[in-house]
């Protein structure tokens, strides 16, 4: 049943046609993903869907019941409210449900009204109620907060960086479990454990359809079901996550490329016939003339297809060994980042920084490229080190320059190694030709700026790459394009990335920063670097001594009997059943998840941590039924 449908939408922006005749349906329940390079339109189509934008013409149906919810890039929140307020603010329909299935049971339990048709709306009721959280709602509201790292609950939401709002703004809308969500780059500005955990969220408990817009492809292979890719102003429809979309893109892109090499080929045939002479065509079919003229048109509109940028960067003499560290150690207000740390970097090396946002990463970057002292331990940098760095601020762009004078400098050629390129030559290779190259920066797109800054970075020589942060904004084409200079490239690279998929393709070692303050190198990508953790914490469990237990005493004494529970401690038996149940049908879900065979094809990785979360939620249960069974007895 569709959750809506558009039909012929249109979009300009002043003379640009942004979105051409966009038809497209989603399904309820459905998960699907809108895909485009930067400046295709997919905010744009995001918005229309979701309310926010109308469209130039076209119709869009939505149902009337359907509840909806927009994650812009930006969001929009009240600065004066705190965190908690304003994700509570987002549970009205579940406040709305309760009141009315709390008015039904009283009126049940006073005799009022047909008893069947009340049992049946109570029964409707609660059921609404358990799609929208369940019964204990608070802790669902800290759970949400808690895994994506919002902890000040009571600070004001006006005082919270940019990333930090956009974890808020996510939360409500995970929260109000909404009919239709369109979610524009969620895993933006979240670490890479917690986009692991917002993967599982949107694959096993939100119910609603899901309109994604997100390069992350662990994201678009795991959980949505079908692909929308936004061409040059028209949609089309791929059944299938990622890797079945990449296939059937091949595909329809040789067919289109097929067929515009006929057009190409009935042209000139036409224009030959066209141009033999002035006393011959006065004889020739005016019906044949004119679809000849209708052709050229037709192919002259023929929008440009967006290739992928072609990244380049030369490289710099390297010594064997390019940099070094030993019992490194940095912290800020009494607090340690890191402690102790000590590694190695050679050629051919490509080291990923992973952890925690506020962990420490980009100062980790810092020490060992000489920015910020250490508190402890030594920098050693080899005398032919040569850094090309991309900052996560994009600090170097100066937005009121064009594109063209931002890799210029005053010189109308870049130096690519040992080759001279123009700068509108070297600026087609990241996909800005002669128009786009005039624009100013500060009107671009943060696709387009991450694309500037890797232009001016990459310039010159380097035996060293540093990225912090590289692939936000990037879109799918640029990331892959990225991922082979970084696979090509002789010497070696750092970047610090919570893109699991991009650091399973180019990592050869992560330096992982652990929960007690450790930074951890682990050989491999993000799915080596979990196996390799759950064996640790296995090796660790099984290496931890038993607790001893002490010889029973002869005349053991007895604690003084509780005749009475506490107020508090009353309060809490009463809620503890219904604890209890929603922990057990917790339990149950997880533990039918490890009884599905096709949980078996998405890897190991993936197999060990949905183990280790069916283990720690049958401790969850055993807790909450010793504790409900030792107030039972206090009560007896």
């Amino acid at each position: 049943m569709p959750a809506l449908s558009a039909d012929h939408l249109s979009r300009s922006y002043g003379s640009d046609l942004v979105l051409r005749d966009i038809s497209l349906t989603i399904e309820l329940g459905e998960s699907v993903a809108l895909l485009g390079v930067n400046g295709a339109g997919k905010s744009t189509l995001g918005r229309i869907l979701a309310g926010w934008e109308e469209p130039d013409t076209g119709v869009l149906a939505r149902r009337r019941d359907l509840g909806l919810a927009y994650l812009p890039q930006e969001p929009v929140l009240d600065p004066s409210l705190t965190v908690y307020a304003t994700v509570e603010a987002s549970l009205s329909r579940w406040k709305a449900t309760m009141a009315a299935y709390e008015s039904v049971s009283e009126a049940l339990s006073r005799g009022e009204g047909d008893p069947e048709e009340a049992v049946a709306r109570q029964t409707a009721l609660a059921q609404e109620l358990e799609s929208l959280g369940g019964w204990q709602v608070r802790h669902r509201v800290e759970r949400v907060l808690e895994s994506l790292q919002l902890r000040r609950l009571e600070q004001p939401v006006g005082e919270l960086s940019g990333g930090e709002r956009r974890r808020v703004a996510l939360a409500k809308i995970l929260l109000a479990a909404p009919g239709f969500a369109v979610l524009d780059e969620p895993t933006n500005h979240l670490d890479a454990d917690t986009c692991a955990w917002l993967e599982t969220w949107l694959r096993e408990e939100f119910t609603g359809a899901l309109l994604l817009i997100t390069h992350d492809r662990y994201l678009l292979d795991r959980v949505v079901t079908r692909v929308l890719e936004l061409d040059r102003g028209v949609v089309h429809s791929h059944d299938g996550a990622y890797g079945a979309y990449l296939a059937a893109r091949v595909t329809r892109l040789a067919l289109e490329d097929r067929a515009h090499t006929r057009q190409l080929n009935l042209l000139r045939r036409e224009e030959d016939w066209l141009s033999r002479g002035p006393p011959a065509r006065t004889r020739k079919s005016k019906a044949r003339i004119d679809s000849a003229l209708a052709l050229a048109e037709e192919v002259k509109g023929h929008p440009r297809r967006e290739e992928a940028p072609a990244f380049t960067v030369a490289s710099a003499r390297a010594a064997k060994r390019l940099l070094s560290c030993e019992g490194l150690s940095k912290g800020y207000g009494g607090r340690a980042l890191f402690e102790g740390l000590g590694f190695h970097l050679s050629p051919g090396e490509r080291v990923g920084i992973v952890g925690p946002n506020g962990a420490g990463k980009t100062t980790l970057l810092r020490v060992l490229l000489g920015d910020e002292a250490p508190d402890a331990g030594e920098v050693t940098r080899a005398p032919s080190l040569k850094v090309a760095y991309f900052d996560q601020a994009r600090a170097g762009l100066d937005d009121a320059l064009s594109v063209y004078d931002t890799i210029a400098e005053g010189s109308d050629r870049v130096a690519v190694g040992d080759r001279h390129l123009t700068v509108h030559a070297y600026l087609d290779l990241f996909l800005f030709d002669s128009h786009r190259s005039r624009q100013r920066v500060g009107s671009l797109s943060g696709g387009e700026r991450a694309r500037v800054a890797l232009a001016r970075m990459l310039r010159g020589e380097a035996n060293l790459l540093v990225l912090d942060e590289p692939t936000n904004d990037l879109d799918l084409f640029a990331l892959t394009a990225l991922e082979e200079l970084l696979s090509g490239f002789p010497g070696a690279a750092l970047v610090v990335t919570h893109d699991r998929w991009f650091l399973d393709r180019v990592a050869t070692s992560l330096l992982y920063f652990e929960p007690d303050g450790r930074v951890v190198q682990y050989a491999g990508g993000w799915d080596d670097c979990l196996l390799q953790r759950a064996s640790a914490a296995r090796s660790a469990a099984l290496a931890s001594p038993a607790p001893s237990r002490p010889p029973p005493a002869r005349e053991p004494k007895r604690a003084p009997a509780v005749k009475t529970l506490t107020p508090p401690e009353a309060r809490e038996l009463e809620s503890l059943p219904a604890q209890v149940d929603a922990a057990e049908a917790e339990l149950s879900r997880r533990e039918a998840r490890l009884n599905d065979p096709g949980l078996y094809a998405r890897g190991p990785a993936e197999v060990a941590r949905c183990v280790a979360e069916a283990e720690a939620q049958r401790e969850v249960v055993r807790a909450l039924t010793a504790r409900w069974e030792a107030l039972e007895a206090r009560r007896g």
